[in-house]
């Protein structure tokens, strides 16, 4: 199966989901801060024809339906060293909760990597898939997010993160 691509309509707006082979490569949200690079996504497909973009639509649209807290999908993120390590950290994150930058940098061994750490972050391609959203700024402050900060807080709020509620009552 080659790089291929297909357009999943979802309750927080159309996604583009990128394949190659047997893994999603990419999710990304219109006017995505790092959208793939032009040529890369390979040939459009109907999602409805492709095994992989069945399973991913399903599980993107349980997931914002409230009916499902992780996925299970195989992925194949093209990242660096650095990447990998924080994008693995992301997986780690519990469905409903929060860390921030800054504790991610933490336990990478160096709290100065914070910046990194937002910049590895803000490159997941896996939107949704992992968790990036689940990062928060220094003081839980909602910044940052390549889906737009609208987005960032309905997922929270979808998840019932704590740190969201608090922000409400503010």
């Amino acid at each position: 199966m080659p790089t291929r691509h297909t357009t999943v309509t979802t309750t927080i707006g159309d996604l583009l989901v990128v394949a190659d082979g047997p893994a999603l490569t990419g999710i990304y949200f219109p006017g995505h801060w790092h959208p793939p690079a032009a040529g890369t996504t390979g040939v459009e497909v109907d999602p409805r024809a492709d095994e992989l973009f069945v399973a991913a639509a399903a599980q993107l649209r349980d997931y914002l339906a409230g009916s499902r807290t992780a996925f299970d999908l195989p992925t194949a993120a093209v990242g660096d060293e650095f990447q990998h390590a924080v994008w693995g950290m992301l997986r780690e994150i519990p469905f409903g909760e929060t860390t921030t930058y800054g504790a991610l940098a933490a336990r990478l061994g160096d709290p100065n990597l914070a910046r990194r750490v937002g910049n590895a972050v803000g490159r997941n391609p896996l939107s949704i898939v992992v968790p990036c959203h689940r990062v928060l700024g220094a003081g839980g402050s909602l910044t940052g997010y390549a889906g737009g900060l609208d987005r960032k807080r309905t997922l929270l709020e979808l998840e019932g993160a704590a740190a969201v509620a608090q922000a409400r009552l503010f």
